[in-house]
């Protein structure tokens, strides 16, 4: 009985006393007892335990830790929803840089897509009181009721790769459909007419504005989609199994028999898998099927043959999500409210050797 024992020795009750007598983390405790946002979080019956607990054995908030609690921790959670992903490297590297420059240091998790550790490091980020959070995250469970609380209290956060609608919570996302329809342009300029489709998963807020960005091209231009030339990554989509999934697909559609000059796959990892398949298929790259990705992750100048892609400006993007944050922390300090600012930038082509003119047509007759 770790409360006993201090009380016996004449020393003051700890939030570990609490959490021990609850049989709850310190964490949990330390939320509720502070009044944290995600202390309302908790079921009804955790947080009057945890209050009574802490009636009943005495404990008192330490005046010397409230006020190094009040103190500016010049830290700021940056938190991955899958680190491993080569779209989150350059981003980091915006971010790390933009802090850096103003004296801030990142504390990064990565949540691994699992909505639970995204949950609990929220908590562990706010019990070490970062003063703001930038999110990294395209994923449709993000809890943005739990981002828009804390933008609320004052702790100031932004969403890269995600636009809040409610327009509660800063973000900083690229244009998804200006990003296909430059790749659509540069394919139908080339002459290619049969295209073939990777579709994203439909869990990826990215997909759905991206398939949306190719199907207004395809009708501008007077054309149809062959159904039959489209394929979709697996909802339940994981990074490093993107280049997998897409290396299966493509055989799927070489399978099906309909002739096709080019493909669009939904990010770089899936063009890679893409190319294998087409290379061990017989299929040169790009001389009988163009291909083009999305992202323009590091390995994409590196391929054989280098991949066209979309570029995103992944550490501009970084970079623009720190200095949002802290102006918004220097609206805190100085008794304003931050303001939420909604970031949409414009891609460009990077324009390599896995595109040329579609092949010529073969004569008949």
């Amino acid at each position: 009985m770790a409360s006993k024992r201090s009380r016996e020795r004449g020393l003051a009750v700890k939030m570990r006393d609490v959490a021990a007598a609850c049989d709850v983390s310190l964490g949990t405790v330390s939320l509720i007892l502070n009044g944290a946002p995600l202390a309302r979080y908790f079921s009804p019956a955790t947080t009057e335990r945890v209050k009574k607990a802490a009636q009943r054995l005495g404990y008192r908030p330490n005046a010397t830790a409230r006020s190094l609690r009040s103190r500016r921790s010049h830290a700021v959670g940056v938190m991955f929803f899958d680190i491993t992903d080569p779209f989150c490297t350059p981003v980091l590297r915006g971010i790390e840089s933009a802090l850096f420059d103003a004296s801030y240091v990142p504390i990064v998790t990565d949540a691994r897509n699992e909505p639970p550790r995204f949950e609990r490091y929220l908590e562990m980020m706010l019990e070490r009181q970062v003063e703001g959070l930038i999110v990294v995250a395209n994923w449709l469970f993000v809890d943005l009721a739990i981002l828009g609380d804390l933008a609320r209290r004052n702790v100031p956060t932004v969403i890269v790769g995600w636009e809040d609608e409610s327009g509660v919570v800063s973000s900083v996302m690229v244009d998804n459909e200006a990003g296909v329809r430059l790749a659509m342009e540069h394919l139908y300029l080339l002459g290619h007419e049969r295209i073939a489709f990777i579709r994203g998963p439909k869990s990826l807020i990215d997909s759905a504005p991206r398939w949306s960005g190719i199907q207004k091209f395809a009708r501008g231009a007077g054309r149809e989609i062959d159904s039959r030339l489209v394929v979709d990554l697996p909802d339940h989509f994981e990074t490093d199994l993107g280049f997998d999934n897409a290396y299966r697909l493509t055989k799927e559609l070489i399978s099906r028999g309909r002739a096709f000059t080019a493909l669009v796959a939904f990010d770089d990892l899936t063009a890679f898998g893409a190319i294998r398949a087409l290379h061990e298929s017989g299929i040169k790259v790009p001389e009988q099927c163009s291909v083009v990705g999305f992202d323009d992750v590091a390995p994409s100048a590196q391929l054989t043959p280098p991949l066209t892609t979309v570029r995103q400006p992944l550490g501009r993007m970084g970079n623009m999500a720190s200095s949002i944050v802290m102006d918004g922390i220097r609206a805190v300090q100085e008794k304003r409210i931050p303001a939420v600012v909604r970031h949409r930038l414009i891609p460009d082509l990077a324009i390599r050797g896995s595109t040329q003119r579609a092949p010529a047509k073969k004569r008949t007759g």
